[in-house]
This record gives structure tokens, sequence and C-alpha cells, in this order.
């Protein structure tokens, strides 16, 4: 799918990653809607953008509030082909500790947030798409979900997260193929330390301590190369139904 002309919600938007796919997007001739938190950097990021950028104020956890962003995101455009869903956290916090055993409301908040809110995007991204014309290829959408390897690489004290995580890039295939019959395409980029949130700003010391297991470049990621990927993703009808590792050969000590 060719992105110019394109409509295209970012989730996440406002900064770090989904800014820089935002940000890509729009100088490739999408029309862009961002959905971020209301207190969030959000409108300043579509201000920059210009364009005909719009923001649009989402909690992801809330069910119908996402409902009513994406609604009106699709009013403002006249549609939906590329979904972008950046937007999650997690914490750390191991099984038990001195204290007692993790309490469940954490588990079920960091998986509330990331996987329940990835999905409860999908499922009503991908009815907006399945209204769209098909294109000469048959195709109507691209969803890009954003898993990380701490799915894949069992860290001590990321068991939710790790959970959540992994919940997404198995939801990739199923979804692809519940939705392959009217050309929307699903897939997840799995992410490892990249320099936004927490880590925009780090010291080198501490990227260098993080990343030493990385294979090249031995960094943090940039979140223009997640956009790259995201890019790539949407462009080439082939990418369907995985995870893409985007780690730069990282893999994680247990802790």
């Amino acid at each position: 799918m060719d992105a110019e002309h394109k409509i295209a919600a970012v989730v996440g938007g406002g900064s770090g990653m989904g800014r820089a796919t935002a940000e890509l997007l729009a100088k490739r001739g999408a029309r862009v809607a961002i959905l971020d938190l209301p207190a969030g950097q959000g409108p300043q990021a579509a201000a920059a953008l210009g364009g005909g950028t719009t923001f649009h104020p989402c909690d992801i956890t809330d069910e119908h509030g996402v409902e009513r962003a994406l609604a009106e995101a699709v009013a403002a455009h006249g549609g939906l082909h590329i979904a972008v869903n950046t937007a999650g956290g997690g914490a750390s916090r191991r099984i038990i500790s001195r204290e007692g055993p993790m309490p469940l409301a954490e588990f079920r908040a960091l998986v509330e947030l990331n996987l329940i809110g990835t999905f409860n995007l999908n499922r009503l991204q991908a009815w907006h798409m399945s209204h769209n014309e098909p294109d000469e290829d048959g195709e109507r959408g691209v969803i890009i979900n954003t898993s990380s390897i701490a799915a894949f690489e069992g860290q001590i004290g990321q068991v939710a997260y790790g959970a959540a995580k992994a919940g997404i890039a198995g939801m990739s295939l199923t979804m692809a193929r519940d939705l392959g019959g009217l050309g929307i395409r699903v897939t997840a980029i799995a992410p490892s330390l990249f320099a936004t949130g927490a880590l925009e700003g780090a010291r080198e010391e501490l990227i260098a301590a993080l990343t030493k297991d990385a294979a090249f470049p031995k960094r943090a990621g940039l979140p223009h190369e997640y956009a790259w990927l995201a890019e790539a993703i949407i462009r080439n009808p082939m990418l369907n139904g995985q995870t893409i590792r985007l780690d730069g050969g990282q893999r994680f000590a247990p802790r």
C-alpha cells in the first residue's frame, strides 16, 4: 500500500516511535490523525506536522473513549487505511517479593493497557477499514501493532509486561487470517530498547550497559528506525501475520 493520499491513525503519535511514524507518513503524503493521552504531546505533534493533521484525545484503557476517538478521526479525514499502534507501557515486578505475591490488580492493569487496549483498537480499526473500497491489489488496510522483545526474552520482573506483549505477538497471525478475506493485513513490531520515554536522554553509560548484548549496533534504537520499518510494512503486501524483531541482534540476560 502506498501511503500517499491514504488516511493513517497513529495511536501514541504524540511522542517517540509513534511521533516519528506520524511524521514519516505525513512526509509520504498520508493524511494523519494522532491519537494520544489528553495530557500528552499530541496537540503539539499535530500542530508541528500541519497539513491537516488532527489530534484526538484517547486513553486506550477507555473502551468507549477509544471508539469515540477513532470515529472522530475517521469523520475528520473520511476513512482509515493505515493504523499504527504504539501506545502502552510497563513496570517491573516479580511474582513474589518480601511484601508477598504480586498484586493481581497490577498484572491485570498491564494486560489491560497493552494487550486488551491493542485488541480494542484493532477490532475498531478493522471495522472502519472494512468499509474501504479495495485498491487495485484488493487491499483495504494495514494494522501495525507494537509488541516487544520482552515477549520472548523472559527477563526477571517482566512477567506481566512480557505476557501482554507476547499476547500482541500471538494475535498477529490469527488476526491476519481473520481479516485476510477483507484485504486487511496485520503485523507487529517487537522493538528492543529504544531511546524513548524513560530512556530518552539517558546517560551513555547506562545505554551501553543495557545494550552490551546486542550484535550491532550496540545502542538504543532510534524512533525513526521504528518508523522506517512501519513504512516498509505498509508498502510491502507480503509482510503479513508476523512479529518482526527490531533489535540489532539484542538478546536480554535474565536481569
